[in-house]
């Protein structure tokens, strides 16, 4: 049994990427499933001087840990003008600072979903060209494009193609717990 770790890179209590999240592990079963609602979590914006004045937060030391503890990450990113939240971006950087390689030997299922017809694709790229940075291995994708047409809280992924893509997506990602 893997201790998998799942959240969304966005600090939205209405985050479509969470509610994919959240669809996702539902379906998983015979794993240790943590799921992180990050719109819970504020951090202030990193630089250098808040960091010399104020240290880490005991919230980011737990999310850290968190992190670490983790066999496998289902992380889900939002897109915003083509990048990631500036949220996530700096939750990276401030977890990057209290240790580099916060997510070695981690492996990761990457998602994205977008209300536009791209699917959050330029997010998606950004994030999986950082993530193993970090020591973090990318074992599959899923991009949802056109979210409010293609999901349903209720029933999940409504489009067949999608569905298929998602379902293989997430078997990548068990398959290489074994």
């Amino acid at each position: 049994m893997a201790a998998i770790l799942a959240l969304a890179g966005s600090n939205s209590s209405t985050s479509i990427n969470y509610k994919l999240v959240k669809h996702t592990v539902s379906s998983i079963q015979n794993h240790e499933i943590q799921l992180l609602d990050m719109s819970k979590c504020p951090f202030p914006m990193f630089s250098e001087d808040e960091e010399k004045q104020n240290g880490y937060s005991n919230a980011l030391v737990e999310l850290k840990n968190d992190f670490q503890k983790a066999d496998a990450i289902i992380l889900s990113v939002s897109e915003h003008n083509g990048n990631p939240s500036a949220y996530f971006k700096n939750v990276l950087d401030w977890l990057s600072r209290l240790e580099r390689k916060f997510l070695q030997d981690t492996k990761v299922l990457l998602m994205s979903a977008s209300p536009g017809g791209r699917g959050g694709v330029g997010s998606l790229g950004v994030v999986q060209g950082m993530l193993p940075r970090f020591g973090a291995e990318i074992v599959s994708t899923f991009s949802l494009a056109s979210f409010h047409q293609n999901f349903d809280v209720q029933k999940g992924l409504t489009d067949e193609t999608l569905k298929s893509q998602h379902q293989e997506a997430l078997k990548a990602l068990l398959e290489s717990l074994k």
